[in-house]
């Protein structure tokens, strides 16, 4: 599901909400998340996951073109772990 299907979604699903203002609240819950991980926090949405940061320490990695020895820099990357209503609704066998 792309953003913009979210959007359309919550739109159909609650007819007082207009398009816009839809939009607008994907919009906020979205920068809500980004802005809390670009501090360093966590992210925790009950029932759905929680979005924290993995730290990834710097490695030699290899140019596949070339095959040369490249430097990769430590960084923190983005990480969602998946709540237990949620799993358990994906998990239907």
């Amino acid at each position: 599901m792309t953003r913009s299907e979210l959007i359309e979604r919550l739109a159909q699903l609650h007819t007082q909400l207009q398009r816009k203002d839809a939009e607008l609240a994907v919009k906020a819950i979205i920068d809500a998340i980004s802005n809390t991980l670009a501090k360093g926090d966590r992210a925790e949405i009950r029932g759905f996951g929680s979005f924290g940061l993995n730290y990834r320490p710097a490695r030699q990695g290899r140019n596949p073109r070339t095959g040369a020895k490249v430097i990769v820099p430590a960084k923190y990357v983005p990480h969602f772990k998946m709540g237990k209503e949620l799993r358990e609704r994906v998990d239907i066998k």
